[in-house]
């Protein structure tokens, strides 16, 4: 569902301007150089777009002094404050947790007493399409705060607010802790093709010698003939384009094993690799029918650990950095001889490879879980908590 109009049925609603003191960010004067050297915390939207689905702020990049909120338009903002990014980048929204001060592009809320500021973060992220829709401007596009004043929140009873804040709240630390695993299996996964894919590690078994290997003589090299108008959102096959997302399409010109770079944007971190059918874009290229003494998976890990620093010096400088053919035939490597041992080494990083993968798609299952409960208790499609009405009924009952 669209969270453009949203619906709250028997709901009482309530404007902001009624329930919370709506405060406007400010910067000081950029020529004063000591206004940045004091030890207050300042936000800029970099550092909400940073928190992913953290909901409260503790720190900020920059702090500035005491004298630099006296000679600006920015104010101190006490701890449990709403902080807003209103201008530009528009719907971020945390909780600070410390007193702090912010940049002009933010609206920030200090919730009354019948307002939960928990609940009031959660329902401003629920709305953020909203507030882009409400956003005016030329240069830059903003909320005002006019408009902030008047925008309409359900009025619930404070023990309801909680409810559904603590049910909020659990799922967001169910992500936060599924990115923390996430980030954590990607740094020991980095860390063991650094030691397995230069030989300062073997494996149990193997102690065979390795060798130098150029990828033009191991392997076929070509671009492809696909533009991105070729693509069908809802083709049967994989389409590679100059991007990590990768499309899809309703043709194939190859069914095997390939490993899949961009000739320019994100060349330096964009790999792909693939075994069966797919298409793949002109600017992009694919490395296929390697020779039988190496192993076709364990070249895509090599290239991800050392091709972008090769790659990033044979560069063609133009609009954006772009690669030619030979600075893929010329990239060299070390592997082992034995095949054996390159099996061996990919394998063990496909199944590392394979763990964050499954981790990530938890990630994303869970991420739509709670997209699914914002809707459902930010809307009064379910309620957490009875009204007291229907309480006082079902005391009555118990009664007689």
């Amino acid at each position: 569902m669209s969270t453009r109009r949203p619906h709250i049925p028997n709901w009482k609603t309530v404007k902001l301007g009624e329930v919370t003191e709506i405060i406007k960010g400010g910067t000081p004067s950029r020529n004063v150089e000591k206004y940045f050297r004091g030890n207050i915390a300042w936000a800029i939207p970099s550092d909400i777009t940073a928190l992913a689905s953290f909901l409260y702020i503790n720190d900020t990049e920059t702090h500035i002094t005491e004298e630099a909120l006296n000679n600006s338009a920015a104010r101190l903002l006490p701890a449990g404050t709403v902080l807003l990014t209103s201008r530009a980048t528009i719907g971020e929204t945390a909780i600070a947790t410390v007193p702090m001060a912010t940049n002009q592009g933010f609206a920030n809320f200090i919730c009354k007493e019948k307002l939960l500021n928990v609940f009031l973060a959660y329902y401003l992220r629920y709305i953020k399409e909203k507030l882009n829709d409400l956003a005016s401007g030329s240069t830059f596009k903003e909320v005002t705060k006019g408009t902030l004043l008047n925008i309409e929140i359900p009025f619930l009873p404070l023990e309801e607010q909680h409810a559904i804040a603590e049910a909020l709240s659990d799922v967001d630390g169910l992500l936060n802790a599924l990115e923390a695993l996430i980030a954590k299996k990607r740094a020991i996964k980095q860390a063991t093709m650094q030691q397995l894919l230069t030989g300062k590690t073997r494996l149990p078994g193997f102690s065979g010698e390795w060798e130098t290997k150029r990828l033009g003589d191991i392997a076929h090299i070509k671009t492809g003939s696909k533009n991105n108008e070729d693509k069908n959102e809802n083709g049967q096959y994989p389409f590679f384009v100059r991007s990590a997302i990768v499309e899809r399409i309703n043709t194939y010109c190859y069914d095997g094993e390939a490993i899949l770079v961009p000739g320019e944007g994100g060349i330096e971190s964009i790999f792909h690799y693939i075994n069966g059918r797919f298409d793949y874009h002109q600017r992009v290229y694919m490395i296929n029918r390697f020779s039988t003494d190496v192993c076709g998976k364990l070249v895509y890990y090599i290239m991800v650990l050392q091709f972008g620093s090769h790659a990033m010096q044979n560069t063609v400088k133009a609009t954006v950095d772009s690669l030619r053919l030979p600075t893929f035939k010329n990239f060299s490597f070390s592997i082992p001889k034995d095949i054996a041992e390159q099996h061996a080494i990919a394998s063990i990083l496909s199944d590392m490879e394979a763990e964050i993968t499954a981790l990530e798609q938890r990630r994303d299952k869970t991420r739509a879980i709670k997209q699914g409960m914002m809707q459902q208790l930010l809307t009064g499609r379910v309620r957490l908590v009875k009204s007291r009405a229907v309480s006082e009924r079902s005391r009555k009952l118990k009664v007689k």
